[in-house]
């Protein structure tokens, strides 16, 4: 069986700091980026809100699904284990994308690819010198994720500075800064 590519996207957060389930406004940009990438499937993990993508959305191509994480609040490593634990055996690599970055750059997301195909371990867009997203795992990185997630794990950086911050939308008044309010 051939390997496979897969997304997981992370949504699963309370967004207590922008006041509302900010995810359902920034998922539809963030999965038509991912989409254009060279991932065979996507997977939203949700939590705190429950996400409706919409029949168009779930028959897309790649094929987009929603999966629960009853554990959410333990942290962003605990979303991403129900979302690695939801992809199939056939899938080699994950390409961790956050939900509040809408101006994720394709290019970001085959640039950190190609990175980790050429020398593999986990990979890391990275900009301004500062660890981001994209970011890419093997199978073989996806155990002992602890809940905190991936932060306190070594990453190889690939620099996608000339690509764009994907954005990390926290507040309103990020939305209004890059003008998507």
């Amino acid at each position: 069986m051939p390997s496979r590519l897969a997304a997981v996207v992370l949504a699963a957060g309370e967004a207590s700091r922008f006041g509302a389930p900010k995810q359902r406004l920034l998922l539809p940009r963030v999965l038509e980026r991912v989409a254009s990438s060279p991932v065979d499937e996507i997977v939203v993990v949700e939590g705190a809100y429950r996400l409706d993508l919409g029949p168009d959305r779930l028959s897309q191509r790649p094929p987009v699904r929603v999966v629960r994480c009853p554990d959410w609040a333990r942290g962003p490593g605990a979303s991403l284990r129900c979302g690695l634990d939801a992809l199939g055996s056939d899938v080699e690599a994950a390409v961790v994308v956050l939900a509040d970055g809408p101006e994720l750059s394709t290019e970001a997301i085959e640039r950190v690819v190609d990175a980790w195909r050429a020398e593999g371990g986990v990979v890391a867009a990275s900009y301004g010198g500062g660890r981001g997203h994209p970011l890419v795992l093997g199978r073989e990185d996806w155990s002992d994720i602890p809940d905190e997630g991936l932060r306190g794990r070594d990453v190889r950086l690939v620099p996608c500075d000339d690509l764009g911050s994907p954005g990390d939308i926290d507040t309103p008044a990020d939305l209004e800064r890059l003008g998507l309010e």
